[in-house]
């Protein structure tokens, strides 16, 4: 029958004009009004093909699912929103960590090159969750679709999308940031922090991330590699495996991890981000449900080990 319907959707007119409209019937329930905890469950079995325990969760990311439910406070969405926690990370740790930020407006019109640097930066938008566009030469650049770009994104409200509440009330801008690069002008590598219970638990390495040969690696807090894998999925089926060779232990690390635990002090699960270039460190983003707890992690006994490592509070609601 699938098969049956991806043929006249593709192929027919009628086929496509009836089945399209099912599909925006279908995803304006999925995301604007399926509650919060159905939509969860619905997107865990899909998934891991079996029910989220919610009422005892045992997983690393059964206890994500949780915490997306349950712990909710305005500090969540300040340090969801991209522009708002710089301030956050001002108070917390000092502004010397903070990419510099070039330009900010509510406005996809304002992003001329007229108004952005002769350097390479970054344009992002600072309430949902994906890629910016990385700019190093301007006059490559389609504007006019880069713009076009901007504006939906500026009228989509994410949480809708995920359904992660911190996202739901981050009032939306565009932000340009320093592309940072290492010497030979290749991104850098993306260390993630992830802290349970205020301390560092997992190290999480991102190699590639913009390119067509995405990998990544785990290690533990003395830059040991781990065994298993927790692989996002990208397109055309792909996921992000893990690289042959391991990566050299970053110059910054040990401030890396206390900086990051500072940080999650305030929080029972949080993933905290970071670049390093040339030893210089730089806070890259806050998030608080990796992948919002419905990609494997493989081998599924680990999954298991991580989630006894991690002690839920008591629910916010």
């Amino acid at each position: 029958m699938k098969k049956l319907l991806r043929y006249l959707y593709k192929n027919t007119t009628i086929g496509h004009l009836v089945i399209h409209q099912f599909i925006r019937l279908h995803n304006f329930y999925l995301f604007r009004i399926m509650p919060e905890k159905a939509f969860s469950k619905r997107k865990f079995r899909k998934s891991f093909n079996r029910d989220v325990d919610l009422d005892n969760p045992k997983t690393l990311n059964e206890k994500i699912v949780w915490l997306k439910l349950n712990d909710r406070t305005p500090l969540h969405t300040i340090c969801a929103d991209k522009l708002a926690v710089r301030e956050y990370i001002k108070e917390k740790i000092g502004d010397d960590y903070l990419v510099p930020l070039y330009f900010q407006t509510k406005n996809s019109k304002d992003i001329i090159p007229d108004n952005l640097p002769d350097k390479p930066f970054i344009i992002k938008t600072n309430h949902d969750s994906g890629g910016g566009v990385i700019v190093k030469d301007k006059s490559e650049i389609d504007w006019k679709e880069v713009r076009e770009n901007l504006t939906k994104r500026l009228k989509k409200n994410y949480y809708h999308r995920s359904k992660e509440w911190q996202y739901k009330n981050i009032k939306p801008c565009i932000i340009v940031e320093k592309l940072l690069m290492d010497k030979g002008g290749e991104l850098t590598k993306d260390f993630k922090m992830h802290c349970f219970n205020g301390e560092v638990t997992m190290l999480q390495v991102d190699i590639g991330r913009f390119s067509g040969n995405h990998c990544r690696n785990f290690y533990d807090k003395e830059w040991k590699r781990q065994p298993y894998r927790w692989a996002s999925p990208k397109e055309n089926g792909k996921f992000t495996n893990p690289s042959e060779d391991d990566v050299e232990r970053p110059q910054a690390l040990n401030k890396m991890i206390s900086l990051s635990e500072m940080l999650a002090k305030d929080f029972s699960y949080v993933r905290i981000d970071w670049y390093e270039v040339e030893g210089i460190l730089y806070f890259g983003e806050i998030t608080f449900h990796t992948d919002g707890g419905c990609v494997p992690i493989l081998p599924a006994e680990w999954d298991r080990k991580l989630g006894d490592m991690l002690t839920l509070p008591k629910a916010s609601l």
